[in-house]
C-alpha cells in the first residue's frame, strides 16, 4: 500500500509540472506575468492537453491519500491534501476563458460561471496544500518537511506581493507550483522510507456471560457481537453464553490473512470449552458454514446447532480474481480512504440492513468495511470447502434446529433434510430473526 500510494503521489507531482512544456508550446502566454493556469485557457492550443493533466493530477492525489495506511493523529493534514487534490480537479474540469493577464481584451465581454469556479478553485487548491504541508509537517517532526513548508509559505507571499504590484506574478506563480510538485515527490519518498504499517492480528474481541451449559454465538456477514444481545439476554439465565467477533469485525483485531471455513471452524473450537464439556452453536446465515464444518471437523465438542437463516452453499470454480483480491483487503482496511468511506456510509448502511443502531461505533472503522468485503470475497472458497468437508466427514448425531424466515426455500429444505434437522418456519422479518425474533433462537436453543 505504501508503494501505491507513493507511486500514485508521484505521478500527481509529474503531471501537475505539465505546465513545464507549455512555455515552449504556448508562447502567446507571458512566461514572467502570466499565470501558469492561462496555459489552460479555452482559447490556448494545447488547452485540453493542460485542462487533462491537470483533472488526473487532481485525481491522482487523491488516489494518493486513499491508498495512504491510516496513522493516527494524522488526518487533519491528509484531509486537506485531498481537498487539494479535488480542488486541482475541479479547476481543470472548469477552464478559465482567456489568459487575464497575458490577453489585454480578456474578460471584456464578460466571464463565465467557470472561469470564475477556475478562479477560486485555484485560491482554495492553494490554501489546501498549504494547510496540508502545516499539519503534516507538525505530525511528521521533520526539518525537511518543515523547509519544505517554509519555502512554499515564502513563495505564496512572494506571490501575494507580486499580484499586488502587478510585476513578476508568473515567475513566482511557477516557483510556487515547482516547490508543491517536489513537495508531492517528497511525500512519496517519505511513505517509501516509512518502517512501515502492518497488520497485526491479536486474540478476538469475545464477550462471556452466566453460567450452565455452554452456548456459543457467531454472527453473520458483518455482524458484531452486540446483534445478539437480546438472545444471549434470554440464555444466560440458565447457560454460559458466549459471543465474540471475527477478525477485523466488531472490536476485534483484523488479520492480515483472509478468512477461509477451516480457519473459521478452528475458531469455534478454540472457544468451546474444555472436553468433555460440548457446545450448542448458534449461527446466523454464513456463519452456519462454520458452525457446520465445526461440527464435522469435531464431532465430540458439538452438543447441539441452531442454524438461523442459513445461506445457501454450492460447489463451483473458485474464481482466482476473488482470492487475490480477498489477499489485499487486511491493507486495504487500514488505508484513508477505507476509513472515510466507512464513516461516511457504515452507520447509514447498517442501519439500513439490520434497522439497528451502532452503539459500540464499530461500522465507522475501516477494518470492518474491509473485513465485510474479504468474507464476501471468501464466500465460493468457504462453500467449495464446505462441500468438501461434507463429502469427507459423516455429520455427528447431534440434534439440529434450522430457523428461517419468509417463504419456502428449497435450499434451507434441502439442509435440513440433509441434517434431519427440526425446520422452524417464522414469518417474514424486516430485520435479521436474531434481532427480531430473539425468543424463537432462544426457544431452539
Amino acid at each position: 500500500m505504501f508503494v501505491l500510494a507513493a507511486s500514485a503521489f508521484i505521478v500527481a507531482a509529474v503531471l501537475y509540472s505539465a505546465w513545464i512544456t507549455g512555455q515552449f508550446t504556448t508562447p502567446d502566454v507571458d512566461r514572467t506575468q502570466g499565470y501558469v493556469s492561462e496555459l489552460a485557457a479555452v482559447d490556448q492550443p494545447w488547452a485540453r492537453l493542460f485542462r487533462a493533466g491537470d483533472v488526473l493530477s487532481g485525481l491522482a492525489c487523491l488516489a494518493g491519500v486513499a491508498l495512504t495506511p491510516h496513522v493516527r493523529g494524522e488526518w487533519p493534514g491528509w484531509l486537506a491534501l485531498g481537498g487539494f487534490g479535488l480542488l486541482l480537479a475541479a479547476g481543470g474540469a472548469f477552464p478559465l476563458d482567456c489568459a487575464p493577464i497575458s490577453d489585454e481584451e480578456c474578460g471584456t465581454a464578460g466571464l463565465s460561471p467557470a472561469h470564475r469556479v477556475h478562479e477560486l478553485a485555484g485560491v482554495l487548491g492553494t490554501a489546501a496544500v498549504l494547510a496540508a504541508m502545516v499539519l503534516l509537517a507538525v505530525r511528521w517532526r521533520s526539518w525537511v518537511a518543515w523547509l519544505f513548508t517554509g519555502l512554499t509559505l515564502a513563495a505564496t507571499a512572494v506571490l501575494l506581493v507580486a499580484v499586488a504590484a502587478g510585476q513578476w506574478a508568473g515567475i513566482a506563480h511557477r516557483v510556487l507550483m515547482t516547490l508543491i510538485a517536489v513537495w508531492l515527490v517528497y511525500v512519496a519518498l517519505r511513505l517509501l522510507i516509512t518502517d512501515g504499517h502492518t497488520v497485526r492480528s491479536g486474540p478476538p474481541h469475545v464477550v462471556r456471560q452466566g453460567d450452565g451449559p455452554a452456548v456459543l454465538l457467531t454472527s453473520g456477514p458483518a455482524g458484531a457481537w452486540f446483534h445478539w444481545d437480546a438472545v444471549a439476554a434470554e440464555l444466560a439465565a440458565r447457560h454460559r453464553v458466549t459471543r465474540f467477533d471475527r477478525p477485523g469485525l466488531g472490536l476485534s483485531p483484523p488479520s492480515p490473512e483472509p478468512p477461509t471455513l477451516y480457519g473459521e471452524a478452528a475458531r469455534l473450537a478454540a472457544l468451546a470449552p474444555a472436553h468433555p464439556q460440548r457446545v450448542t452453536v448458534v449461527a446466523h446465515e454464513l456463519s452456519c458454514w462454520h458452525a457446520e464444518a465445526f461440527a464435522r471437523l469435531h464431532p465430540l465438542c458439538v452438543a447441539k446447532l441452531v442454524l438461523v437463516d442459513p445461506a445457501c452453499a454450492s460447489g463451483g470454480k473458485r474464481p482466482q480474481v476473488r482470492r487475490a483480491l480477498g489477499r489485499w483487503t487486511p491493507a486495504l482496511g487500514a488505508t484513508w480512504g477505507a476509513t472515510a468511506l466507512a464513516r461516511v456510509a457504515g452507520p447509514a448502511a447498517h442501519r439500513l440492513l439490520t434497522g439497528a443502531g451502532d452503539p459500540a461505533g464499530v461500522y465507522r472503522r475501516g477494518s470492518v468495511l474491509a473485513a465485510a468485503a474479504g468474507e464476501w470475497l471468501a464466500r465460493r472458497d468457504m462453500a467449495a470447502d464446505l462441500c468438501a468437508i461434507r463429502a469427507e466427514h459423516p455429520f455427528p448425531d447431534v440434534p439440529v434446529t434450522v430457523i428461517s424466515s419468509g417463504e419456502d426455500d428449497p435450499c434451507t429444505e434441502r439442509l435440513a433434510e440433509t441434517l434431519n434437522a427440526t425446520l422452524v418456519r417464522l414469518p417474514a422479518t424486516e430485520r435479521p430473526i436474531p434481532l427480531d425474533d430473539p425468543g424463537a433462537v432462544a426457544a431452539a436453543v
